[in-house]
C-alpha cells in the first residue's frame, strides 16, 4: 500500500533550520509495531501518524512516535501536523483566517489555531491539553547532574532556580545553568533518571543567544531514541511550571520566547504564552512557524 508522508521544519520560518517532522498522512491499519518501525525509519525527532479522528466533529487523530517509543504528547508535532492539516485541506481559506483544528492524541483533544499571514511562514499555536505539574519525585542531586553533563556543580543554579521535575504530558528534569558557556559546555553522559519511562533532560539559561529571546535551552533524551533535540514543545509546556515556580511573574499574559537547537546548527524559536491569575498558571499556549519542505510516499 501507498502512504503519503510530507516532512516539516518547525519552530523556524527557515528550511534546514528548526525541528523536522515526518507526517504520515495516510495511517490507517498500521499498528503499533508498524508505526514504531516506520519512526525508527524516518530517525527523526518524531513522527506522527494522522487517522481519522474518533469524534467526526474534529480534525484528525494523531499518534506521536520518537524512534524508541510512542508519546502521549508532544509540542512539535502537535504544531506541525496542525499547520499541514490546515494548508491542505483548506489552504485558500488559510490565506484569508486562522482555522481551528482539533487534534485527537492519547492525552486528550488538543485545540489548535493555524494561521498564514501574507508574506510569512505557515504556523500554528495551541492551548495546552494539561496544564504543568510539578513531579513528586526528588530530583536528582546537583553533583550527580553535573557529572552526568560533564559540568562543574557552580554551573548549575542561578536566580533562585534549581533543578526540578515538571510534566505536561511527558517527563523532564529541569536543569537551570548558570550561563550560555555552562549550557554549551554540557553533554550527555550516563544519565541513571533517563530511562525510556523517565524524564528526559532539559538544560535551560537566561542568557541569551539571540536578542528578545527570554531563556536558552538544550535537550537530552537519548533513551527516547534522540540525543539531542533541536526544539522540544512538550518540554516548554512543562517549563511553564518551572516559569511560574521560581520566577512568579506577576497576574496577567506573559509572552516568552524559547531559543533552541542553536548548537546543532538547528535554531529554533518557540513561543510560550502564560497566563497568571492570582498567582497561579491558568492557561498556556504554545505556538510557532513551520517550512513545507518534502513529500514522498511509503510503499508499505
Amino acid at each position: 500500500m501507498t502512504r503519503r508522508f510530507q516532512t516539516l521544519d518547525v519552530f523556524t520560518e527557515t528550511a534546514l533550520a528548526g525541528n523536522p517532522l515526518a507526517v504520515v498522512l495516510d495511517a490507517e491499519g498500521l499498528d503499533y509495531a508498524r508505526m514504531q518501525a516506520i519512526a525508527a525509519e524516518f530517525n527523526l525527532s518524531e513522527t506522527v501518524f494522522v487517522f481519522e479522528p474518533k469524534d467526526a466533529i474534529n480534525s484528525a487523530r494523531v499518534r506521536i512516535f520518537t524512534p524508541r517509543r510512542e508519546l502521549p504528547f508532544a509540542g512539535h508535532p502537535t504544531v506541525g501536523a496542525a499547520a499541514l492539516i490546515a494548508h491542505r485541506r483548506a489552504s485558500d481559506l488559510l490565506g484569508a483566517q486562522d482555522l481551528r483544528i482539533v487534534l485527537e492524541e492519547p492525552i486528550g483533544d488538543v485545540v489548535c489555531v493555524a494561521r498564514r499571514r501574507k508574506g510569512q511562514a505557515l504556523a500554528a499555536y495551541f492551548e495546552l491539553p494539561k496544564l504543568p505539574e510539578r513531579i513528586k519525585d526528588k530530583p536528582p542531586s546537583t553533583a550527580e547532574i553535573a557529572a552526568s553533563l560533564g559540568l562543574e556543580p557552580q554551573d548549575i543554579g542561578f536566580d533562585g532556580h534549581k533543578p526540578s521535575l515538571f510534566s505536561a504530558g511527558a517527563p523532564y528534569l529541569f536543569v537551570p545553568l548558570s550561563s550560555l558557556d555552562a549550557i554549551g559546555r554540557a553533554a550527555p553522559g550516563v544519565m541513571p533518571w533517563a530511562t525510556k519511562d523517565g524524564p528526559a533532560t532539559y538544560l535551560y539559561t537566561r542568557e541569551a543567544a539571540r536578542q528578545g529571546s527570554a531563556y536558552h535551552a538544550r535537550m537530552f533524551a537519548s533513551a527516547w531514541g534522540v540525543t539531542e533535540d533541536p526544539a522540544t514543545g512538550s518540554a516548554v509546556a512543562a517549563f511553564a511550571g518551572v516559569v511560574q515556580a521560581f520566577d512568579r511573574p506577576r497576574d496577567g499574559e506573559h509572552m516568552l520566547t524559547i531559543e533552541q537547537g542553536f548548537e546543532m546548527g538547528r535554531p529554533s524559536l518557540i513561543a510560550l504564552d502564560l497566563v497568571i491569575e492570582d498567582g497561579a498558571l491558568t492557561s498556556a499556549t504554545i505556538g510557532g512557524s513551520v517550512v513545507l519542505v518534502a513529500s514522498g510516499s511509503l510503499d508499505l
